[in-house]
């Protein structure tokens, strides 16, 4: 009978997926059964796993001294780019401050700090003088020394103060759009103020006396 005979002219479906690549045209690729990873993808894959960030010092300098190795450099050349990077700094180039340094604000207070002479630029030199003074066996001149260093110090908080709001205000108008605390510029003026002129990070662009724009 012809119903129980198989026609010749059906098509034999394949059971496997290697018979459906075997029946497959040569000029016909099998698809891979996913995406093609991308570049970023591929490239991450065979770097590795990332490490996690480092979370104590010790092993902050293990991992930096691990790469030092990795990537080896002479120390004249560590040096001249440690020098390059402070001198930049000391330059006041935006790039190379420290995040609390940065911008034109923080720029414009350094320089209304320097163009004056203040009380607080003696807080230093007064530290010093008043522990060499406890140095000296005589009770009458630790005396005077503790009496003077209360003094100053009393007229310095006061002179901080005044100036951390004239500062303020001085910045309100040059910035008018931007978000001043008053708090922060008047702090960041009285510590900036307390320093040796010549120890001041960026050095000082003027002058006492000299005219702000």
């Amino acid at each position: 009978m012809r119903f129980l005979r198989r026609s010749t002219t059906e098509t034999e479906v394949p059971d496997t997926v290697e018979d459906q690549i075997d029946v497959l045209p040569k000029n016909v690729t099998a698809a891979k059964g996913r995406a093609t990873p991308k570049r970023r993808e591929a490239e991450a894959k065979k770097r590795g796993p990332v490490a996690p960030p480092p979370t104590t010092m010790r092993e902050a300098m293990k991992r930096n001294k691990e790469l030092r190795k990795a990537n080896p450099v002479s120390k004249d050349e560590r040096r001249a780019a440690a020098k390059e990077r402070r001198d930049k700094m000391m330059a006041g180039e935006d790039k190379y401050l420290l995040p609390r340094d940065r911008g034109p604000v923080k720029a414009y207070v350094r320089d209304l700090v320097d163009t004056r002479r203040n009380l607080l630029g003696l807080f230093m030199p007064l530290a010093i003088l008043v522990f060499v003074a406890m140095l000296v066996p005589n009770t009458r001149i630790q005396q005077y020394a503790t009496l003077l260093c209360t003094l100053m110090l009393l007229l310095m908080i006061v002179e901080g103060f005044l100036s951390g709001r004239r500062i303020t205000k001085a910045v309100r108008e040059k910035f008018p759009k931007e978000a001043v605390s008053g708090r922060s510029i008047g702090w960041y003026a009285f510590i900036r103020a307390s320093q040796i002129r010549k120890l001041r990070v960026p050095k000082p662009r003027l002058r006492p006396g000299d005219a702000l724009d």
